[in-house]
């Protein structure tokens, strides 16, 4: 399997495009391919062969390291599905820090009243804390709604886990309906995760005293 031209991460482990991996083989392979890949095996060769070596075993490095994080497995899949996620963009990040604005945030639909009302809290504690005063009350409110995003981003990991299988069944089955549909809703979840992600950490930084 490649992809433009080059080879992608599961084909240098020889492995399909499967969200579900058994990480002690990939380990396994990994060990193994770095060894055939070790310099001292390529320092009596030509400078232009221990070159080329040393670039492939960077790329091994990146492969592995990617291919055993899940979440990053999903970003990297989703990318070769033409994918770019706003929250990951390089250059979504680039263009916010050329403009002097925040990046674009997705906001899921079911959360905008609760994302508009954290807003405000989080303002006020700022302003509180501006005036040297700590808001006992405020404080109680936003570890609550921290405990309920915490939950929430439990709850869209598990989904997220549910979705490998269905991914890797519809791969398998070269279902093109399966695969969109199925590649459209992590898309989504990632997203509400990154959003969630960035909001406990707002809260965390207004709580820091």
């Amino acid at each position: 399997m490649s992809h433009d031209g080059y080879t992608t991460y599961f084909a240098i482990f020889s492995l399909p495009a499967h969200l579900v991996l058994d990480l002690a083989a990939l380990e396994k392979s990994f060990y193994a391919l770095s060894r055939r890949l070790h310099p001292d095996r390529f320092a009596s060769r030509p400078p232009d062969e221990q070159v080329a070596a040393l670039a492939e075993s960077s790329r091994l490095n990146d492969a592995y390291r990617t291919l055993k994080d899940p979440i990053a497995r999903t970003e990297y899949l989703l990318m070769l599905e033409g994918i770019e996620l706003e929250e990951q963009s390089k250059s979504a990040t680039e263009a916010a820090r050329a403009s002097g604005t925040a990046k674009k945030q997705i906001v899921p639909e079911d959360m905008l009243e609760e994302a508009f009302e954290l807003n405000m809290q989080l303002e006020e504690m700022r302003m509180a804390k501006k005036m040297g005063e700590d808001d006992p009350q405020l404080r109680k409110d936003l570890l609550t709604a921290k405990t309920g995003f915490d939950n929430k981003m439990a709850a869209t990991q598990a989904e997220l886990e549910s979705l490998w299988a269905k991914w890797d069944a519809a791969f398998d089955a070269n279902d093109s309906a399966a695969k969109v549909a199925t590649r459209d809703a992590m898309v989504a979840l990632l997203n509400r995760r990154s959003y969630l992600r960035n909001l406990v950490r707002d809260v965390n930084q207004a709580l820091e005293s």
